[in-house]
């Protein structure tokens, strides 16, 4: 059953007069003692395993390779040290010196905080917690194991501690493998990938430099490499993906809009919107004139598409979807020809129509910008197959290996590392076999075609900024079709050649009317392009098939039609 929450226009929310009401402060966000607790117990194993595995390479162990060869190493870098290497060296072991660790620590948190327009409290947190865990474990690893340093000339004075592990490797893996995720998270821009990089790159660096100026082992580095990595996991696991600590709730400034009439629904997946970001999402909606939105959750047995048809019939002038692209598909599809405007808000693993509409993927900041901005009419795909039920999706549907794909992707993976999980579980399912499929285009001939996956799509873009279908536009009263057919590895790097280019291809690049009925021609193609607005794909055996990132039941068809402009939704005006 949906459950709806009144808004507050005024006064403490709800769970300020809780904690007053039952003694507990209103300070400290809810879920901040479980979290400690949790952080605290797994900080305890990663401790005693770092212990372990300590006493285990200078005990049992140390007469074993390649334990018997570490001196070896250390010797090999004494021999090849030049100047301008030592030089390199030290630029590099003082990235992850005490004093320029906590110096750069100190300014990211401070900048998380202050710099955005809505603090990053939690990501502060996430960074200042995992730098400070990894410093604890190290001083508790480094007091229970006893280890020499390397027999070679020390470029460094030897700090009082234990070689093992490496100090300055494991807070430089701490602090910037930690940015690195801040980055990869937070930031949308094509340059967060080589800027990720860059940052994945320096606790290597400082490694491999520690190990040039002969203050530790190898297996020290890896130590300290292991112990920051375990802490930016626990920590992270905690803060940032299962978010059992609620955000610190924003406050409020300037006086709010009149109210808007009508009442305003907010339909939201409560496994990816958490409590904090509910009372931010309400708080924005208050700012701007939505007194009083209605919350309701999404359930196993309806994610969206019930709420949304309660919400037309009740008299909704607003519908606010957070969720993912499945969230969003549910509540497009009951929203469908209504003229009831929709803003998407962003919470999910691919946001695949919020990235092709431009929207921000903050969730609060696409949910202000969405309500600064004005209605705009969109195509939704029409779909339904043998077993499927006619309905809408947003951003994409198909078969083979796409479907197979999202089958076989972990919701746990999907939680720890988001759309990263899609391109391990595609690791495991290029081996896909190759289907035979009949493509009817309007009113052109039938195509007879193999294809390891079929995409029937609204939109272009998917996660990473590729562009896998360039023509796709989600208001030019049309849909696309991608069929990839790559054989061989050649094959596949063609493919990849040609969808790498995309975002430089000329729109349109074929045109049904001058396609080959038996696929004359198309042999040693690994990827083709076309534009329709009705399509039937017919497969020989039943296939994977899929719906905006979920995966539906197999089958050998699908037909899609365009429903254009048959959602409106709010989007924020560009500038000319």
């Amino acid at each position: 059953m949906s459950t709806a929450v009144p808004g507050r226009a005024a006064g403490a929310s709800g769970d300020e007069a809780e904690a007053v009401r039952w003694g507990r402060s209103p300070v400290l966000p809810r879920g901040t003692g479980s979290a400690v607790t949790r952080i605290g117990a797994l900080t305890v194993c990663q401790a005693a395993v770092m212990v372990g595995f300590g006493l285990l390479i200078t005990g049992p162990a140390r007469s074993i390779w390649p334990l018997t060869v570490e001196d070896h190493v250390d010797e090999g870098f004494e021999r090849i040290r030049t100047g301008t290497l030592t030089t390199l060296s030290f630029i590099g072991s003082e990235a992850g010196n005490t004093l320029t660790v906590i110096a750069i620590t100190l300014v990211s948190c401070v900048a998380l905080v202050l710099v955005p327009r809505l603090p990053m409290w939690r990501q502060a947190v996430f960074l200042a917690v995992a730098v400070s865990l990894q410093a604890l474990v190290f001083l508790t690893v480094t007091l229970s194991v006893d280890r020499t340093r390397p027999h070679v000339h020390r470029l460094d004075a030897s700090p009082p501690t234990s070689s093992y592990t490496s100090g300055h490797t494991g807070a430089a893996t701490a602090l910037y493998a930690g940015l690195a995720v801040l980055v990869l998270s937070r930031v949308r821009r094509p340059w967060r990938w080589p800027l990720a990089g860059l940052l994945f790159l320096v606790p290597l660096v400082v490694g491999v430099s520690r190990l040039y100026r002969g203050m530790h082992h190898p297996t020290d580095v890896i130590g300290g490499l292991a112990n920051g990595a375990l802490s930016l996991l626990i920590v992270g696991r905690t803060l940032l993906t299962d978010a059992s600590v609620a955000a610190v709730p924003a406050q409020r400034t300037g006086s709010a809009e009149e109210p808007a009439p009508g009442s305003t629904v907010v339909i939201l997946n409560p496994v990816s919107t958490d409590a904090g970001e509910r009372e931010k999402l309400r708080r924005i909606l208050e700012q701007h004139g939505h007194r009083a939105p209605e919350f309701i959750e999404t359930t196993a047995d309806d994610p969206g598409t019930g709420q949304a048809s309660g919400a037309v019939r009740d008299g909704a002038e607003l519908v606010v979807v957070c969720g993912g692209d499945g969230t969003v598909r549910a509540v497009a599809d009951a929203l469908a020809g209504t003229g009831v405007p929709l803003v998407v808000v962003p919470c999910g693993t691919g946001n695949l129509l919020a990235r092709n509409l431009g929207l921000p993927l903050t969730p609060t900041t696409a949910l202000t910008a969405a309500l600064s901005g004005t209605p705009h009419r969109i195509d939704l795909g029409r779909i339904e197959g043998d077993d499927l039920g006619p309905t809408h999706f947003a951003a994409m549907s198909g078969a083979g290996l796409d479907a197979a794909m999202l089958e076989h992707t972990d919701d746990r993976a999907k939680s720890a590392v988001g759309w990263l999980a899609y391109v391990l579980a595609t690791v495991g399912t290029l081996r896909t076999p190759r289907m035979r499929l009949t493509v009817q285009l309007d009113e052109a001939p039938a195509l007879h075609r193999t294809a390891r996956m079929v995409l029937l799509a609204n939109v272009g873009t998917v996660q990473g900024g590729l562009t896998l279908l360039p023509a796709a536009r989600p208001d030019d009263g049309l849909l696309d079709l991608l069929i990839l057919d790559p054989r061989g590895p050649g094959g596949w790097m063609r493919a990849l050649g040609v969808l790498m280019r995309g975002r430089g291809r000329s729109p349109r690049t074929a045109n049904v009317g001058t396609l080959h009925p038996e696929g004359a021609g198309t042999k040693g193609v690994p990827v083709e392009f076309f534009t329709f607005r009705r399509a039937e794909l017919t497969f020989a055996v039943p296939q994977s098939r899929e719906l905006d990132g979920d995966p539906v039941s197999h089958g050998r068809r699908l037909t899609a039609e365009v429903s254009a402009g048959a959602l409106t939704v709010l989007l924020p005006t560009r500038e000319k």
